[in-house]
């Protein structure tokens, strides 16, 4: 029942994501299992073992990090309502996880990728298949539009046709905590996504196009999953010749901050397009573009081989 609240709690009082609220529920499930007593009756002591058996399981030390705060965040519910005199994860170790820099993709790749989407439209127009020439322009409008905005592949695959501003100028993204923010397009991007709506109606089921998303499926979501999209992008880097490992939404979307801070873009600026609640998220990104100038440094500086 507690556990009831406390998500209700999320929703109602934080406006917590779909995904925030599947995380606390995943991580505080999998803790209630493991505990020899009701979640909302352990003590410190209980909190603490399952904590170490974590790390003795092998999890990482991110998504420990991750439970730890789950737990903190559940308990300090329960204290605030008066569910409970007193709040055992207070005496939790605050574990600050290392965090880890992105992986990227670099200008060159993307451009890969880019090349091979527009490919696709082509070979597709040739073949003078409806359903084809849809698809691979679906792609290409995914793609384009995930690099020139860094939107978040939920935001992207379940973007309403209401979004579009400004003959596809522009975008009006609904992200975290439901606020809304307006992220420009480039040329590229504006191309791909005008020439996909062209299409949209053609190669769709009556159905489907009926639908008020941009990039509709059959699902139950009725849009696009982010799982499909991510099957895309593989596929489509595979197609160009890159490792479908190395290519995902999330690389895409830190792909787009790192070149943007690359060159020159100011940290405010990639913050607010991204949708950051806090620039300390952003900063990230300012390692990744310091170590590409180290780089450049030690590659290319005459003195750096040692002529001294």
């Amino acid at each position: 029942m507690s556990l009831a609240l406390f998500f209700e709690s999320l929703l109602v009082e934080r406006n917590a994501a779909d995904n925030t609220l599947e995380a606390y529920r995943r991580d505080l499930e999998q803790a209630a299992e493991a505990l020899p007593c009701a979640l909302d009756q352990a003590d410190a002591s209980a909190l603490r073992d399952y904590l170490r058996g974590l790390t003795d399981q092998g999890f990482a030390k991110s998504s420990i990090a991750r439970k730890r705060s789950a737990l903190k965040q559940y308990f300090a519910f329960l204290s605030d309502e008066g569910l409970r005199s007193d709040n055992p994860a207070d005496a939790l170790k605050v574990a600050t996880a290392p965090r880890a820099l992105p992986k990227i993709l670099s200008p060159e790749q993307v451009n890969a990728l880019l090349d091979q989407a527009q490919k696709d439209v082509e070979a597709a127009r040739a073949s003078d298949q409806a359903l084809a020439l849809g698809e691979a322009l679906r792609t290409w409008a995914l793609l384009e539009i995930l690099y020139a905005s860094g939107l978040r592949v939920s935001e992207l695959v379940s973007l309403p046709l209401s979004a579009i501003q400004s003959n596809v100028g522009a975008l009006i993204v609904t992200g975290k905590g439901n606020k809304q923010r307006l992220v420009p397009l480039g040329r590229a991007a504006q191309s791909a996504l005008a020439a996909y709506l062209e299409k949209r109606a053609i190669f769709l089921p009556p159905r489907l196009a009926a639908q008020p998303y941009v990039f509709p499926s059959s699902g139950q979501q009725g849009h696009l999953t982010r799982q499909r999209m991510g099957q895309l992008l593989k596929a489509l880097a595979e197609r160009a010749g890159l490792p479908p490992a190395l290519v995902s939404p999330h690389v895409l979307r830190h792909a787009f901050a790192t070149h943007l801070l690359h060159n020159g873009a100011d940290l405010r600026i990639v913050q607010t397009l991204l949708g950051h609640a806090d620039v300390s998220t952003t900063e990230i990104y300012t390692h990744v573009s310091n170590q590409r100038l180290k780089a450049l440094v030690t590659d290319c500086h005459p003195l750096s081989a040692g002529s001294r």
